[in-house]
């Protein structure tokens, strides 16, 4: 079985070189993150002509998260226990972000044949002290918590979180740490929430066989100097992990016209 996780950056954009990511590497899942639509304006029917099942869930230009699968799927949820929303402005009673109670787009789970799998694409935290960061960490916190009640209930569940997480987990995962605005995607407290997953028992699995970076910004000629970040990761549980045999970075993806920032991040399992 091949997983795959992709920022897309706009699926309407994007359509024919999603399909031909899909044939390229023969993938039986695909999670996406930024789709920028509604599930009205998805290209479902394109995809179920090329065979795949598909939810969606965004809205409008902002957001949005994705699965595209030849098997069923089923189980399907918009959102993980405690995800917190946000609002725009500053709490007027102290507290370090609003939640409004409302999740945006950001994650999307369902039950893949055997595995529980989830599209996620964590904040940006835009910058440090920002209430966007503490937001982020928050969404990171209660993804960790969810992880590890799963876990916990069910220690052989077959888990996945994948996606954009847009945290630099080490200096190596990025071409220059003191490009990075106030330091934001590698603070010491964003790194300690994304290695959490792996104290609650997770493996971070596409590193083990892809090394690499996973985005380059469009401005200033990023790619082309390969001044890029690490920031997209497949996280799986001990009974699905311990599957994995090969994996890879598609980094071909970023060229040409019309390519997104990222690119996708593969992982086969037997």
């Amino acid at each position: 079985m091949k997983l795959a996780t992709w920022n897309i950056n706009s699926v309407r954009a994007r359509t024919d070189r999603l399909l031909a990511v899909l044939e390229r590497h023969d993938l039986d899942i695909l999670a996406l993150q930024e789709i920028k639509c509604k599930p009205e304006q998805f290209p479902t029917s394109e995809l179920n002509a090329a065979g795949y099942e598909v939810v969606a869930h965004g809205i409008n230009q902002w957001n949005g998260v994705a699965l595209i699968s030849r098997l069923p799927l089923q189980e399907i949820e918009f959102s993980f226990p405690q995800q917190p929303g946000f609002q725009k402005g500053t709490p007027a009673d102290g507290a370090k972000f609003i939640d409004n109670g409302v999740p945006e787009p950001r994650a999307l789970g369902a039950k893949i044949g055997d595995i529980q799998i989830w599209s996620l694409y964590v904040p940006n935290g835009r910058a440090v002290n920002d209430p966007h960061y503490h937001y982020k960490l928050e969404f990171l916190h209660q993804l960790n918590n969810y992880a590890n009640n799963v876990l916990t209930a069910h220690p052989d569940q077959k888990l996945a979180l994948v996606g954009d997480w847009n945290v630099i987990p080490t200096d190596l995962d990025v071409w220059d740490k003191h490009a990075m605005p106030e330091g934001i995607y590698l603070t010491d407290a964003e790194r300690a929430a994304f290695f959490a997953f792996a104290e609650t028992g997770l493996s971070e699995v596409s590193t083990k066989f892809a090394q690499g970076y996973t985005f380059w910004d469009y401005q200033k000629l990023r790619f082309p100097k390969n001044e890029g970040l690490r920031i997209d990761y497949i996280y799986a549980s001990p009974a699905l992990a311990q599957n994995a045999i090969a994996g890879m970075i598609d980094r071909a993806e970023r060229k040409g016209q019309g390519a997104s920032d990222h690119v996708p991040v593969i992982v086969e399992f037997a």
